[in-house]
């Protein structure tokens, strides 16, 4: 279901593809396959104050700042969003998303409520803006999936699943929801939405004109 080249009969304007879920609902698994399938989807790299973990690569999984540098950064207005989540800062740099979404390429964030809500609150983002929040089955397989993947030690799972519980709460705010009782029955449902909303008028440049040469109308 992927967009692999652009139309041929009109130019289209790129999208911001967001999805959040508390963490170990799956939407990092879900952006990875759905990078996977897709050509004309690319991930948005954050900035992090973060440190970075054994086998990620700067400017691939994050661009690593000291927190010195993302004050500056934020101040100067480089972040199209940012938020301080679990002790560290995260944010959004704004250049290459807008490029991405003028040459018609469409963007992948991986992002919580806090940096939704700024994107949409944007004057100049919040029409690009496609939101989907991914839910868990049960509060009990969420906890599993955070103790299976093994990344965390106990009290942060605690920390986590503490956290979930507001995380969740902002669903309302999201375009669309999906519970992700099945990894590659979620991928489908979000392509569906990802192509769906490709084909959304507001985004087609050039199709008035399109129409009009069909109808015989200068």
């Amino acid at each position: 279901m992927s967009e692999q080249t652009p139309s041929p009969y009109f130019d289209r304007r790129g999208l911001i593809f967001v999805l959040s879920s508390p963490s170990g609902a799956g939407k990092t698994t879900i952006s990875r396959e759905l990078l996977r399938l897709d050509d004309n989807l690319v991930m948005s790299v954050s900035t992090t104050t973060r440190p970075k973990r054994a086998g990620e690569t700067e400017g691939v999984d994050y661009n690593f700042v000291d927190e010195k540098t993302f004050t500056r950064l934020t101040k100067d207005g480089a972040f199209l969003e940012h938020a301080h989540v679990f002790e560290y800062f995260y944010g959004t740099p704004r250049g290459p998303v807008e490029k991405a979404l003028s040459e018609g390429t469409d963007v992948l964030f991986d992002i919580d409520w806090q940096g939704t809500q700024q994107l949409a609150s944007d004057k100049n983002m919040g029409a690009d803006l496609v939101s989907v929040f991914i839910l868990p089955p049960s509060t009990e397989e969420l906890e599993s999936r955070l103790h299976r993947r093994a990344r965390d030690p106990d009290d942060v799972v605690r920390q986590r699943m503490e956290k979930a519980s507001d995380e969740m709460s902002h669903f309302p705010e999201y375009g669309y929801v999906i519970v992700n009782d099945d990894v590659e029955q979620s991928v489908g449902r979000v392509q569906a939405i990802l192509e769906a909303e490709r084909s959304r008028r507001s985004r087609l440049i050039g199709l008035h004109e399109f129409v009009q040469d069909l109808r015989g109308i200068d």
